[in-house]
C-alpha cells in the first residue's frame, strides 16, 4: 500500500508541482486519506488551485455485489479538482475531498467516470455545490501503470455541480450536462459561478 502511495505522491508532484499544504482525515474503519494543494499562478498573480486526494488507490475499489473483494485487482482511483484562485475560501473543501476519496472503504462503491458524489452540504463555505461530476481521467494527470495484476491508478477530475445540475443529470445522463455546459461557455472552475440554464 505505501508503495503505491509513494508512486501517486511522485506522479502527481510531477504533473502539478509541489504541494503547499496537505491535510490527513481519518475516518473510524478507514485508512487515512490525505488531501493535498498545488497552486498553479501566472505572473499577474492569477491561476488555480488544484486539490488532490492521496490514499484512495491504497486498495482497489471492490464491487459491492462481490462475495470477496480481491487485494490487487480492481479499479484504483485518486481525485482531482480544479478551482480558481482567490475567490471563494475553497481550502475548506480539504474535508469533503476526503470523504468521497473514502466512501469506496466506507459505502462499497466503486467511483467513475459519469458518476455523481454527493456530500450533503455545500464543498466550501457558501458553494453553490453539494455534488460533484466525476469526469473522464487522462488529461491533467495520466494513470499510472502499476505491477501486474494491478490495475493502473487513474486521476479522476471532479466537476462541482449545483443541485439543479445534479438532478437534471439523473434523469438526462452526464453526457448531455457535459454537452450543456459545454453549449453554453460554463466555467467549470469558477467557484461561485450559477447553474447552467436548463430548460430547452
Amino acid at each position: 500500500m505505501a508503495h503505491v502511495l509513494q508512486l501517486v505522491e511522485a506522479r502527481l508532484r510531477t504533473a502539478l508541482g509541489e504541494p503547499d499544504a496537505r491535510a490527513a482525515v481519518t475516518f473510524l474503519g478507514t485508512d487515512r486519506i490525505e488531501v493535498l494543494r498545488f497552486p498553479d499562478f501566472d505572473g499577474d498573480g492569477n491561476g488555480v488551485v488544484r486539490y488532490a486526494t492521496l490514499g484512495m488507490s491504497a486498495a482497489p475499489m471492490a464491487d459491492p455485489t462481490a462475495t470477496l473483494a480481491d487485494p490487487e485487482r480492481g479499479p484504483r482511483a485518486e481525485l482531482v479538482l480544479t478551482v480558481r484562485a482567490g475567490l471563494a475560501d475553497t481550502d475548506k473543501v480539504l474535508r469533503p475531498l476526503a470523504v468521497l476519496a473514502a466512501s469506496p472503504q466506507v459505502e462499497g462503491v466503486v467511483v467513475a467516470p459519469g458518476a455523481s458524489l454527493d456530500v450533503g452540504e455545500p464543498l466550501w463555505p457558501g458553494a453553490p455545490f453539494t455534488s460533484v461530476l466525476v469526469g473522464e481521467p487522462g488529461g491533467l494527470v495520466e494513470d499510472l501503470e502499476l505491477d501486474a495484476p494491478m490495475d493502473p491508478v487513474r486521476f479522476l477530475p471532479l466537476l462541482p455541480m449545483t443541485p439543479n445540475e445534479a438532478a437534471w443529470k439523473r434523469v438526462h445522463g452526464a453526457a448531455a450536462l457535459q454537452e450543456r455546459w459545454l453549449a453554453h461557455g460554463t466555467d467549470l472552475r469558477d467557484p461561485r459561478r450559477a447553474s447552467v440554464p436548463l430548460a430547452d
